[in-house]
């Protein structure tokens, strides 16, 4: 989140905004009721969230697949707890390994060997990791390969993601995206790679693994290759709005609905009517005129 737009004197949402967490798992239960498999936590930082161990618990009861994305900075002292509650995997934010990058990309001043020990704690109690690495020109596509190289021969899949204009705060220039093409050329000239499989219909990544076996690394190509055609993903924020794409403009009101004491057969009925409505490509229409449009931040429901 810039310190620009969200310095020490920004008002964030009252408590009483927010969803509760036994709102979050009755919304999330509709959701999985719906054919929804698989239930991520993300933000801003979920792990700032107080008792959080307590909601992943609650989400655990409804037998799906539990995620969480992280920046990693609180993922050490947090570990053991989260995976104790039922988490099953976490994905970690880390776009450079060497620490000028890292805090460049990051706009925090953190040690990137935090994170790594994050890493490290996660993996030792038995949590599934991935990384995140957004590539940015200029800034950080030198680290790709030396994070190909870092996390090659272990269980820990590098998903290396173009730099998407999400929300209006990040700076993003066409000229910044380095492409799908030039990441895979670039790993392949040290580490050759050969095309795999989708795991499911629908998943965002493309999948490459090492030709000797070392492992696997996804890209993840919303502007060079869009997959909105093929995307099956909802996200609903902190304050309980539903949104149907990572670059919408506007959601739709659950909290209202929940507070105004609807049941959960009218609200299986209002998202299923969103989700029945929903005609979002912008990835595929993205140009001059639609990246000048007003979004939301990634900050504010996740990627």
């Amino acid at each position: 989140m810039p310190r620009e737009v969200y310095g020490s004197d920004f008002q964030f949402l009252p408590r009483s905004e927010v969803l509760s967490f036994e709102e979050i798992t009755r919304l999330a239960r509709i959701f999985v009721g719906l054919g929804v498999q698989k239930l991520r936590l993300t933000g801003g930082e979920p792990l700032l969230r107080a008792q959080l161990p307590s909601l992943i618990s609650m989400l655990s009861e409804l037998r799906v697949e539990l995620a969480l994305t992280t920046n990693g900075s609180l993922l050490e002292k947090q570990a053991a707890a989260l995976k104790a509650a039922g988490l099953k995997r976490v994905t970690v934010s880390l776009d450079a390994l060497d620490q000028a990058t890292f805090s460049r990309m990051a706009d925090v001043e953190l040690p990137v060997s935090s994170v790594l020990n994050g890493i490290a704690e996660a993996l030792r109690v038995g949590l599934g990791v991935k990384i995140n690495c957004v590539v940015r020109r200029g800034i950080n596509e030198h680290a790709v390969v030396d994070l190909a190289r870092h996390f090659r021969n272990s269980s820990t899949v590098v998903r290396f993601i173009e730099f998407m204009d999400v929300g209006i705060t990040n700076g993003w220039n066409l000229q910044q995206v380095v492409s799908a093409r030039e990441i895979v050329a670039a790993i392949d000239a040290e580490f050759p790679l050969e095309p795999l499989d989708p795991n499911y219909a629908g998943e965002v990544a493309s999948r490459y693994r090492y030709r000797d076996n070392s492992g696997e690394i996804g890209i993840i190509t919303s502007v060079t290759q869009p997959f909105c055609a093929t995307c099956s993903r909802a996200r609903l924020s902190a304050e309980g709005q539903l949104y149907t794409c990572l670059f919408a403009a506007s959601g739709f009101n659950l909290r209202q609905q929940l507070r105004n004491g609807d049941t959960d057969a009218q609200l299986t009925e209002a998202i299923s009517e969103v989700w029945r409505a929903r005609r979002d490509a912008y990835s595929e229409q993205r140009s001059a005129r639609t990246h000048s449009l007003r979004r939301i931040e990634m900050s504010y429901i996740g990627g």
